[in-house]
Parts: C-alpha cells; structure tokens; sequence
C-alpha cells in the first residue's frame, strides 16, 4: 500500500525532505540552539501535506521548481500549527517525543512557530505563482480561524456537528484542501480540474480529522505518541464526544468532566470505554469512510496518471490508520 500511496513522487518527496533539513532562508538560522530546535520537529511524520501537492501536480504539466518549494511549504505550515498548539495545550510530547515547549519552554516555541510560518511563506513566494500565494495566505486565515473556534468552545456542552465540522474544516481540511489546490494550479490544470482536485484534499482533510478523533478514544499512547483522551483534557468537543453528549443528555462523562463533576481520570476513562463499547465508534468511523468515499468521487475525471491509484489508496488508508 505505502508503494503504492508514495511511489510515484517518491523522488521529489525525497527532495522535499532534504529542503526540510536543511532549511535556512536567507542565512538566517546561524545559530546553534535553532538548529537543534529544527532537527527536533523537522523530517518526521507522513508527510501528506507535501505528497498531496505532489500527486495534484501529477497530472498535467509537472514542474518541480514550482511544486518542491510548494510542497515544503505546505508542510512547515503544517509543522508551525503543531508547535503553536503544543506550546498553548502544554503538551509535553508529540509523535512519541517531546515536544519543543517541553524543552525550551513556551515562549521560544511560539517564537519558532512563527519563524516557521515565515519560512512557509518564502517557499510559497519561490513557486513566483500570486494565486498560490494567495491560497497559503488563505489556508493560513482558515487555521487560525479553526483554532480560533476551537479555543472559544472548549468545555462547552452546547455544539452541534455543523460546528464541529466548521472548526475541523479549518483546522485541518483546509491545509489539505491548500495543498491539493495550488499542485493543480502550479502544474497549469484547467479550472475544472482544479476544483476536483480542491474538493479532494477537503473532503480527504475532513476523513483525516474524523480518525484522528476517533483515534483519541480508541488508540494507545504508544500509537498516538501522547495520552489517550488528550483532547478531552483540553475541553475539545470531537465528533465521539459530540456523540456521547448527545445520545445520553441526562448523563454522561463528558459533561462531568467538562463541568467539573467526578474523577478527571474515571470520567476519561469512562468516555472512552463508551466508544469503544457502543455503536459510535462504528458511526464515526462510517463517518470517516462516508468523507473518504466523496474524496474520490470525481477522481476519473481526471487525464490517466498513476497517482489517481495513489489518491485513492490514501484515501482508503485514512480510515485504517492507527496513527
């Protein structure tokens, strides 16, 4: 599967990564303590924000000095948010290590997202393409909007899931969306096009966040790198919270929780018992499938390139990961 999902840009991500590690523009980063910040967030995780402009740039006029540049971008924008909401949640380890407020404290971890930021903004600018520019700058809105949402209803009972959607879409979707929208327009795909492509990443980006919610509840801290009901903790209603509040209103371990009723650790544990226990866990990982699915609804409209099987074998892999 994973020769399959990479395989076709797996050079150019390689490219992507080399860009990632060894990044400094504009010489700016001469000292050593950044360095050591950088190598310890930098050259991990999936990379799907950089493949996702990979493969989007697959099926018309491949042009790697645009799509590199735009693919780095996107993952350090990607990288940023995580240490920004790191350094705010206090955690103190992301994928298994920890993280960069943990060891240098917060203010230099909020000072490094925002150096990130400005280094994801140089690259988009390197692709010399005003809409792609354009479209980093409106993801970048679209983040911080979704944090935004996320800060303003943290422990708050009363969320529906059009909220909940609305808050994941720009968390999360949008990035997503970013990245497979502007690997079409940099690769000079008509607007049709563009728009499947667009409507791919979002819809993927919403399959993405589902899971990853779900897998708050039913994972292990071994598999997330960080603690099982980690967003529970930090008074964030997802999508099996939402359920639970709203198939047992009159009581239930999430709104004890929230309002300050009880053990913290009973009613987590209790909550995620709940899930794994109950039809929501089937509900939300339908859910996912259901977001997976329309992902790729409009794929074969696409001119014959190999990262259509790609694009589909990602999407089928979100809702089978367990990281």
């Amino acid at each position: 599967m994973k020769d399959v999902i990479y395989g076709p840009v797996n050079e150019d991500l390689e490219r992507v990564k080399a860009m990632l590690t060894q990044l400094n523009p504009g010489g700016v980063t001469d000292f050593p303590d950044s360095s050591a910040m950088l190598s310890q967030i930098l050259g991990g995780g999936k990379l799907l924000r950089p493949l996702l402009v990979l493969h989007a740039g697959n099926f018309f006029n491949y042009n790697p000095e645009k799509l590199l540049p735009m693919a780095a971008s996107a993952e350090l924008l990607h990288v940023s948010t995580l240490v920004h909401d790191d350094a705010i949640d206090k955690a103190d380890r992301r994928r298994g290590r920890p993280t960069v407020n943990s060891i240098w404290g917060t203010d230099k971890a909020i000072v490094l997202g925002d150096f990130l930021f400005a280094c994801s903004g140089h690259l988009a600018a390197e692709t010399e393409s005003i809409r792609a520019v354009k479209l980093f700058a409106g993801a970048l809105a679209n983040i911080s909007t979704g944090e935004l949402r996320q800060s303003f209803s943290a422990y708050n009972l009363d969320q529906g899931f059009d909220q909940y959607l609305k808050r994941i879409i720009g968390k999360t979707a949008s990035l997503f969306a970013m990245s497979t929208e502007t690997g079409a327009v940099l690769s000079d795909a008509p607007e049709d096009a563009v728009e499947i492509l667009k409507n791919y990443g979002l819809k993927l980006g919403i399959a993405f966040q589902i899971m990853d919610d779900l897998l708050d509840f039913i994972g292990t801290e071994e598999e997330l790198g960080k603690p099982v009901g980690s967003d529970l903790l930090q008074g964030t209603v997802t999508l099996p919270a939402l359920k639970i509040i709203e198939k047992y209103r009159a009581d239930n371990p999430v709104s004890r929780l929230f309002e300050g009723k009880g053990d913290k650790e009973s009613n987590i544990n209790e909550a995620v018992a709940m899930v794994k226990e109950t039809e929501i866990m089937d509900e939300c990982l339908q859910g996912a499938m259901d977001y997976s699915r329309e992902a790729c609804k409009d794929l074969k409209n696409l001119p014959a390139s190999p990262s259509i099987e790609s694009l589909n074998a990602l999407a089928d892999s979100m809702v089978k990961r367990r990281n």
